[in-house]
């Protein structure tokens, strides 16, 4: 069993589909048996992301798997969760997400020292297919450069 603290599940497609423009950590209201299947380390968070319902902000596509252990009253792998932030918070990312062509997304996954699950969203901007090529170019220079 991992330990705790070193939970840190990524979604490493995101930086690689967006450009990261803020980024915000959020709690994250889960069940039982989901914060004991995310301290084993079996979530995803690909094709995560963020959207607005009656003033709250919720988090679809973040599959925790079912907990090996858990009964009739497992939860369900990929339900929409609710995020926590406070409310002027939430007032900027509404206002920012209705921007054309920016959206939230999920970043990162972690259990902070208090054994709370939180979430990285960041608010980003799609990149096309010639911007994937020049940012793969420019990691690859870098990590050149590192090596030198």
């Amino acid at each position: 069993m991992p330990d705790q603290k070193n939970i840190s599940i990524r979604n490493k497609r995101a930086t690689f589909d967006y450009e990261i423009l803020e980024e915000w950590v959020a709690g994250i209201v889960l069940t039982g048996t989901e914060i004991k299947s995310l301290r084993l380390g079996k979530a995803s968070l690909v094709d995560s992301y963020c959207y607005f319902e009656g003033g709250e902000l919720w988090l679809r596509g973040l599959n925790i798997s079912l907990y090996h252990w858990g009964t009739y009253n497992n939860h369900q792998p990929k339900r929409d969760r609710k995020l926590l932030l406070n409310a002027k918070e939430l007032r900027k990312l509404e206002r920012a997400s209705q921007d054309v062509g920016l959206t939230i997304v999920a970043l990162r996954l972690f259990i902070n020292e208090r054994g709370l699950a939180k979430v990285v969203i960041g608010l980003a901007r799609g990149r096309k297919s010639y911007d994937k090529r020049e940012y793969l170019k420019e990691k690859d220079a870098r990590r050149e450069m590192e090596r030198v």
